[in-house]
């Protein structure tokens, strides 16, 4: 089950005739987006991810905090034990200083090594707030009400051919001009459902965060798949 965490948010494929082209009022909504994030530094952001896996017949929870930069590719995502009576028991994570990816799996006491954007993990949470910059077609499809806030939802379809999912739909506070909800639609049926709960922009971080020091963690087998 950890697999369905680690390959997060793969680039999805096969799109309708109605995404033949971009559409207009989504690209305004998207360009806001990308200028408000760019406007950051940092941020930080906590999160929960539901696996609606059909073919297992199990929905799964996990909830994470991604920390990045927003130049460089820099980031750190820390995935937090289920089954413990701790919320900040790391269950594992996901590290990238733009040139390393490091992948720390901690009940195995392993760390996988990959160029960065490399792996199994190729696509994750920290990318979130950039997925719509390239690659994908997009459509706005309206308004939803929920919890007393407005939000504007927008289907991605990817340009690739060949991909697990074929389409992602974005929830985007209106107000706030921030994205809220992410759900990767699955071509085998499941789903992933990643919900924001906190977005704090500009938040402290030195550059040794985003990367992982092996003799900092005793009896860590270091698997270099480079």
């Amino acid at each position: 089950m950890k697999k369905l965490f680690i390959y997060l948010l793969l680039i999805a494929a096969a799109a309708g005739d109605v995404y033949a082209q971009k559409d207009k009022d989504a690209k305004l909504i998207l360009n806001e987006l990308s200028k408000k994030y760019r406007s950051y530094t940092s941020i930080k952001t906590d999160f929960s991810v539901t696996v609606d896996n059909k073919q297992a017949g199990a929905v799964h929870t996990q909830t994470g905090t991604v920390i990045s930069k927003t130049k460089g590719n820099k980031f750190k995502i820390s995935l937090y034990d289920p089954v413990s009576k701790s919320k900040s028991a790391i269950d594992h994570e996901i590290i990238s200083d733009g040139k390393t990816q490091w992948t720390y799996l901690v009940d195995q006491k392993e760390v996988q090594v990959n160029d960065a954007g490399q792996g199994d993990d190729a696509f994750n949470p920290a990318q979130i707030f950039t997925i719509y910059e390239k690659g994908y077609k997009y459509l706005y499809t309206g308004t939803q009400k929920t919890g007393g806030k407005l939000y504007q939802v927008i289907d991605l379809t990817p340009e690739a051919e060949k991909a697990q999912f074929f389409k992602i739909r974005l929830m985007i506070d209106k107000a706030k001009k921030q994205i809220y909800n992410v759900l990767v639609f699955d071509r085998n049926g499941s789903k992933y459902n990643y919900t924001l709960k906190t977005v704090t922009p500009n938040v402290p971080v030195a550059d040794a965060l985003f990367s992982f020091d092996p003799k900092k963690y005793p009896g860590v087998e270091v698997v270099d798949l480079r």
